[in-house]
Formats: C-alpha cells, structure tokens, sequence
C-alpha cells in the first residue's frame, strides 16, 4: 500500500510539474500569440468545473493544476470571518477561491502531501496576492491543526485517493468546531460495488484518477456517521459513466456492470454543535 501512496504522490508531482514548465514558456510569449494548452484536458474529471469569472482573476497554474471532479467553494456556503481548510489542495485553486469567499477577517489553509504542488500553490498565492492563506505540508490522514481549529472542510476530489479513508474523516471532525461542516466534491459509486470489476478497483493509475478509490454512496454517508457527523447527504452533481466511461473502459480494459454507476457528487454532513 505504500507503494500505492507513491504512485499517487507522483502522479500529482508530475501534473504540477507539467504546469510550472507550461507557466514558464507560456510566460515567454508576450505577444500571447501561444497561449497556453489546457493540461487538464486529458483529464476527465478535471473538465468545465469552474465558470470563467471564478477564474479570470487567480493565476492560469492554479487552474491548470485542478485535478477534481467538482467544485466545492461553489458548494459550500462560506461566509466573512471563517476558517477553511482544503484536504489536498494541490495548485491552491480551491484555497484561493475560498479566501475569497471568506474574506480579509477569515483564512483559508491548504493541505497537501507533494512538494511540487505545495511549492507551486505557493506561486501561485504570491501571483494572486492574497494575504489571508497558508498551506501546510501534511497527509490528510493526520492533519498539522488544533482540535477545534476550523468552521468548514472542504475537498476536491482527494478523499478517494486515501488509503484509510475512516482515518480522513476521523481527523476532519477532530479539527471542525462544533457546529462546522464538512462539504467536500468526491467520486462516489451508486449500485453494488462488489460488481464493479477488480481491474478498475486495483488500478494505480485510475485511483490516482480519483476512480479506483471511490466509495459507494451509502458506505460514504454510514463512514461520516461513524466518524461522528449529523444529516450527511450525497448530491450527485456529474454523472462520469454517460460522460466517460468509454474513456474509463479504455484505461483499463474493461467496462462498468450496468446496474453501477460512477458519479461526481457534493457531500455534506455537520459536526453537532453540542
């Protein structure tokens, strides 16, 4: 299984590597004559999430970088004043938008376990020039705040590449204070996981895909029970089997039961103000 956290850490490595190179020539073309190519787009999760005037004032890195498969600062009802933290916050796009959100008086953190991504997130932090930010080098199954540090967790598209996913939620209700919420994009199966074929749930490259690691929609909300939280919901928001799944079936050589379906959906749940 360590191995497996490898491949994924590189995975994200490479992509933010990808990025920097692409800022760099892109950033040579004053003319902008060669605007830069969307790396996301051979990435099916990561297409058309976010609207363009979410956008059109945070760095193109912090863009280019997105590998979710939602958009949770949309989602999510932040208001002036609150604490955020992004579980896996890659190139910051998310930890950025919050900021926003929340104002000059709140804070938005960003977690990530890769270097690369925390080293460019933090470019593209100066490139934005937003003050009211600080990303962390952590995993998502320990994180680096106090107990009763944060009003609201967000994530996009990250929960599934853990390998103790109880672990993740355990510490997100630890770091809420009572009351917070945990509103966070993720995949998520609906149908009988146990049909879903052994090529997809091992592969390395679909769970760095946020695919393999993808839970069925009723385990995810009995997991956030356990972990301690009240009314969670799943909301599908992307159905990925219409979209791509002959894309999905390419990458591994074979198809989805018919009876399951693979969706990008916004979860919710509340840590009891009491």
């Amino acid at each position: 299984m360590g191995d497996l956290k490898e491949e994924v850490r590189e995975r994200y490595a490479e992509r933010a590597r990808e990025v920097s190179e692409q800022g760099q020539s892109a950033s040579c073309c004053a003319s902008g004559c060669c605007g830069p190519t969307d790396v996301t787009a051979n990435d099916p999760t990561a297409r058309g999430l976010y609207e363009v005037d979410e956008t059109s004032e945070l760095p193109k890195e912090a863009v280019l970088a997105s590998l979710g498969c939602g958009n949770p600062t949309a989602l999510a009802e932040l208001h002036a004043g609150e604490v955020v933290l992004d579980l896996g916050s890659g190139g910051g796009i998310d930890v950025l938008l919050s900021a926003r959100r929340v104002g000059p008086t709140g804070k938005a953190y960003g977690l990530d376990m890769t270097d690369e991504m925390l080293a460019l997130a933090r470019e593209n932090q100066v490139k934005a020039g937003v003050t009211n930010v600080e990303f962390l080098r952590g995993e998502i199954e320990d994180v680096p705040l106090p107990d009763e540090s944060v009003d609201v967790i967000i994530s996009n598209c990250v929960i599934n590449l853990s390998l103790d996913k109880d672990k993740v939620l355990a510490e997100a209700f630890r770091v809420l204070r009572p009351g917070g919420r945990f509103a966070v994009s993720d995949m998520v199966y609906q149908g009988d996981l146990s049909a879903v074929p052994q090529e997809i749930r091992r592969s390395v490259e679909l769970w760095g895909g946020c695919i393999a690691g993808a839970l069925e929609e009723h385990d995810y909300v009995a997991r956030l029970e356990r972990a301690g939280f009240v009314d969670p919901e799943v909301v599908p928001t992307t159905d990925y089997r219409a979209k791509y799944g002959r894309e999905i079936e390419q990458a591994c050589g074979v198809s989805l039961p018919d009876d399951v379906s693979l969706v990008g959906a916004f979860i919710r749940a509340t840590k009891p103000a009491c």
